[in-house]
């Protein structure tokens, strides 16, 4: 479904399509809804009518230092202040920035996480949040520097300082790089926001960084995943292999959702394919005749790479369903400390820990695994349509003529082995690694921060596998469809391989520049057209 140009979030009802349309289409604003913003102020009333006077009990973050100076209280005159030192003190990470992407998604997460009024902060803190959404003011937050615990509060600082105006703080505002007070004045707004109790507090608390990057990696993911059972059935047709493997009947016997979509998609993918024979399958591609018999028994079943692509590709399909989950209830959470509720006439605040990125780094790590054998089972379908042998009589490297003064794609292969291996590294789990900080307070962290990002990364590395595979088969296919009597390939596979030709044509003539066919074959996943026109 379509968002609509304007989102209204409460706290409870945000979606991952939501997420998603917000973070890539900077046209669609996003409000709070009457109800929230009549909720929040009504809490706030309490809170600044009871708790913030010097006289008022001690109540973590609102009147109190934080960490290991929580039994220090701030007298009233200062919260400001320390609202303010908070995020100038916790602006302490490194590395790459965010992209635009997950930075308008780490905005919109935040302020949802606010509007369910469990948080306390003041209704004007989150409008001047989403009116930086909303104006397109997008800080520069840097991806390093969070354990996942205290929520991501690096990352989320950089943000809080952006917010309140912080000549420190930048900002990519309009195309350019600039300080944050600089692109307030040049959108119009008040250059300076001072912070009062709770409101730097509640910015910063939340593992929202970690979500925001497994909401575009998951999004990523769910896309590649119909690209490599398409992958996966350009294969199956470039060695003519065995069909019968994905029978209805053999996936329902064992009933996992996942391993019977995935049949089911091969199915369609596949149907009426006439390259998948045994017919097809008797006949040799050498030389430049037309194939001849071959005179060998029968194919009964293929190797595993290509017979249990179901059983391989279904565990993803369900893995992505239970991540989806945890990241939907996550997306509708409040994740700071603490956290504000009705009691009586009036409120109470409860210290807890939701905070911790235990479960995002969980689903995180969950994820990274997952596309990291969904890469691995690519790289040996298409490993094998190099190899004459392995490839039931492919061409070898898939050269065209001159084989030999031309060396075909045997180092495309090589380089997809080479991202296999980084992604078996990146995919051992985060959430198992913790590390005691901030002087021990944080004596037990997620590590979600990391467990996200090495996901998305893993993710790229999968979208270059898959989309080589890809590219391999249009090769095999365009080299022996002739030698073969042009057989009709699948329903969708057809499609495909009609699309990829008039994009790639199949190289019969000297080598090509490698490098243009490898960029070439992952935009077509990158903008979604070649699976749109399969559908």
């Amino acid at each position: 479904m379509i968002p609509a140009s304007t989102i209204t979030i409460d706290g409870f009802n945000l979606t991952l399509d939501e997420v998603i349309a917000v973070a890539t289409q900077p046209s669609i604003s996003v409000r709070l809804s009457d109800q929230s913003t009549a909720n929040l102020q009504k809490t706030r009333d309490f809170i600044e009518s009871n708790w913030l006077h010097d006289d008022a009990p001690l109540i973590y973050s609102f009147n109190t230092g934080v960490g290991n100076l929580k039994n220090t209280r701030i007298p009233t005159k200062e919260v400001s202040r320390f609202q303010a030192n908070l995020i100038r003190s916790h602006a302490a990470g490194c590395g790459e920035p965010f992209s635009r992407e997950v930075v308008r998604a780490l905005m919109l997460l935040r302020a949802n996480a606010f509007a369910s009024n469990f948080s306390g902060p003041r209704v004007m803190m989150i409008e001047r949040l989403l009116s930086m959404l909303n104006l397109g003011i997008h800080p520069v937050v840097y991806s390093q520097g969070s354990v996942g615990a205290s929520g991501d509060l690096a990352p989320l600082a950089y943000l809080s300082a952006a917010l309140m105006g912080d000549a420190h703080a930048q900002v990519e505002y309009q195309n350019e790089i600039m300080s944050a007070d600089k692109a307030w004045i040049k959108a119009g707004q008040a250059p300076d926001f001072v912070y009062e109790a709770k409101d730097a507090v509640a910015l910063i608390n939340g593992s929202t960084a970690s979500l925001a990057v497994i909401c575009i990696a998951l999004t990523e993911a769910k896309t590649l995943l119909s690209y490599a059972d398409l992958s996966a059935a350009l294969s199956i047709e470039a060695i003519r292999a065995e069909t019968a493997a994905f029978d209805e009947r053999v996936h329902n016997a064992r009933r996992h959702f996942g391993q019977v979509e995935c049949a089911k998609n091969l199915r369609k993918l596949l149907a009426n394919s006439e390259r998948c024979t045994e017919k097809v399958r008797q006949l040799t591609m050498a030389g430049p005749d037309k194939g001849q018999p071959n005179n060998v028994p029968p194919r009964v079943q293929d190797v595993y790479s290509y017979r249990c692509t179901p059983q391989v590709h279904g565990p993803v399909y369900d893995a992505l369903r239970y991540i989806e989950q945890i990241v939907v209830t996550e997306m509708n959470s409040a994740t700071d400390n603490p956290l504000i509720f009705p009691e009586g006439d009036g409120y109470v605040a409860i210290s807890g820990g939701n905070f911790h990125g235990q479960y995002l780094a969980q689903a995180g790590d969950l994820l990274a695994m997952v596309m990291t054998d969904l890469g691995s089972i690519s790289e040996r379908r298409l490993a094998r349509l190099i190899d004459p042998v392995m490839g039931l009589g492919m061409p070898a490297n898939l050269a065209g003529r001159d084989a030999g003064i031309n060396t075909g794609y045997s180092v495309v292969t090589c380089s997809m082995a080479a991202l296999v291996m980084e992604n078996r590294t990146l995919s051992m789990p985060a959430s198992v690694d913790s590390i005691s900080a901030k002087g021990n307070v944080e004596d037990h962290v997620s590590n979600s921060t990391w467990a996200s990002r090495k996901a998305l990364r893993i993710i790229d590395n999968v979208k270059q596998i898959i989309a080589v595979e890809m590219l391999l088969a249009n090769q095999a296919i365009g080299l022996t469809q002739e030698p073969l009597g042009k057989p009709r390939l699948g329903a969708g596979t057809q499609r495909a391989f009609d699309w990829m030709q008039k994009r790639i044509a199949t190289s019969v003539e000297d080598d090509r520049y490698m490098h243009d066919d490898l960029v070439e074959c992952k935009s077509w996943i990158d903008s979604n057209e070649l699976l749109q026109a399969v559908q």
